[in-house]
């Protein structure tokens, strides 16, 4: 069995914003690094935001750089599509065996062009619009989507080959299997990210059920420039919402859901979003029912003041549950604090759950590093270095350690880096050699 076999200094495992920044901080350097995504593009769940707070900058205008930077540096190589199976250790460093799926698209022939998307019948729910909208059984991800290379989901294939036929260069390939490679990493960086709470996670929240219950992700997409509809639309009847609810802690703060601590991020995001829907739609009411306010960062809480300047309500008091009218018109029935608590009914066009963060995957069968109680990779010495875990040459970062914003995400992917370099300067610096780029790869036979 031919089997591709990888040396390089440090192997990053995942493709979002901590990921990348961890790959360039040590490409950088001189080092050489592997970046192994699990999703057909890197990118992570940053280049599906519409903008970032408190500055209100472009995510895309960040993040699709960032991609860009990591396809083309001469000292990282790129997976996407590819698993981490297993590592054990091996002569002070570790080997690491991953599969990369199949694409069924011949991605050294492939030019992006979408000839096969187009040609394809089949329409499915779009992961990266959440589902509000359809993409081909055949496709690109997304437009800025890195590799600009098209996935195929055998899955849903009907195998009518009209994807073959349209495309000009035969880069589909039914007949593909998954490749085996190994990779020796004298260090490795997890930066595996987060998933979010289920929306339909409090029942009695109705989402899953009620066509105008959404999450926070899904408002993202109805923000940005490249979303479904290009407007802020309701599901249901596609029609413009005058009155928008955001129900905090939908997914945090809440034992019954086994998510005790605040994911930190809930708050801002709502506020963001407020913001941005006001200047999306000028006449909308905009409320947000709270526990807490946490504004933790740096002019997080003038951007919180800005929000109420702008006449965004904001209502302390717990949600209790969400149900709807004949007209899918959702009613949400809260309990006001304060002074004279009461129970009360209102009626909005849409509601907006913020839900929380959830570890992306339990790391300890893979790679034997423990996690804290909250699911989160443990940190070995979390008030010197919070990316050191508990295993020699292994770190953490980003939202793999637990709840945090971009620029924490980022910042924490700096440390990584420098004590992954660290790490490394101490066993005998950079390994011999040029730098690699993803044609050069060393094959062997096992």
């Amino acid at each position: 069995m031919t089997q591709e076999r990888l040396r390089v200094d440090a192997l990053v495992v995942g493709g979002g914003i901590a990921g990348m920044q961890a790959s360039l901080d040590l490409a950088d350097q001189g080092y050489r690094v592997a970046l192994v995504e699990r999703e057909p593009s890197i990118g992570g769940k940053m280049i599906a935001l519409s903008k970032v707070f408190p500055t209100l900058d472009c995510c895309s205008c960040i993040t699709t750089p960032k991609m860009s930077a990591v396809a083309h540096h001469e000292n990282i190589v790129l997976f996407t599509y590819t698993e981490v199976k297993s590592i054990e250790p091996d002569n002070g460093g570790y080997l690491v065996q991953c599969v990369e799926k199949p694409r069924y698209v011949d991605t050294d022939l492939c030019t992006g062009c979408r000839q096969c998307e187009y040609a394809c019948p089949i329409d499915l729910p779009d992961p990266f619009q959440m589902g509000l909208s359809a993409i081909r059984t055949v496709r690109v991800p997304f437009s800025t989507a890195v590799p600009q290379k098209a996935v195929l989901d055998i899955e849903h294939c009907i195998l009518c080959g009209k994807c073959e036929k349209a495309c000009p260069v035969d880069a589909i390939d039914f007949t593909q299997q998954p490749r085996d490679l190994l990779i020796e990493a004298r260090a490795i960086v997890l930066a595996t990210g987060f998933e979010i709470t289920p929306r339909d996670a409090k029942a009695e929240y109705g989402a899953g059920k009620l066509p105008n219950v959404i999450d926070g992700l899904m408002m993202e997409r109805l923000l940005a420039p490249t979303g479904p509809y290009l407007h802020v639309l309701r599901p249901s009847d596609g029609k413009e919402p005058d009155s928008i609810a955001y129900v905090q802690c939908a997914g945090s703060r809440d034992e019954t859901l086994g998510v005790p601590y605040c994911s930190r991020v809930c708050c801002m995001y709502a506020i963001k979003q407020a913001q941005l829907l006001c200047g999306a739609l000028p006449l909308v009411d905009v409320s947000i029912y709270y526990m807490d306010i946490r504004t933790f960062g740096k002019g997080y809480e003038q951007f919180y003041q800005n929000a109420k300047a702008m006449g965004i309500e904001f209502v302390k008091g717990k949600v209790a549950s969400v149900k709807e009218d004949e007209d899918h018109n959702p009613i949400i029935r809260v309990e006001l604090v304060g002074p004279t608590p009461r129970i009360l009914e209102r009626k909005h066009d849409l509601v907006v759950l913020s839900v929380g963060m959830l570890p992306a995957f339990d790391p300890r069968p893979t790679y034997g590093v423990p996690i804290s109680e909250d699911g989160f990779v443990e940190s070995a010495s979390p008030n010197i270095s919070p990316s050191i875990t508990a295993r020699p040459g292994i770190f953490a970062t980003g939202t793999a350690t637990g709840p945090m914003d971009i620029v924490d995400s980022i910042v924490m992917a700096g440390a990584a880096a420098a004590s992954a370099a660290a790490y490394l300067e101490g066993r005998n610096g950079r390994q011999a050699g040029q730098s690699i780029s993803a044609g050069k790869k060393e094959a062997i036979h096992a």
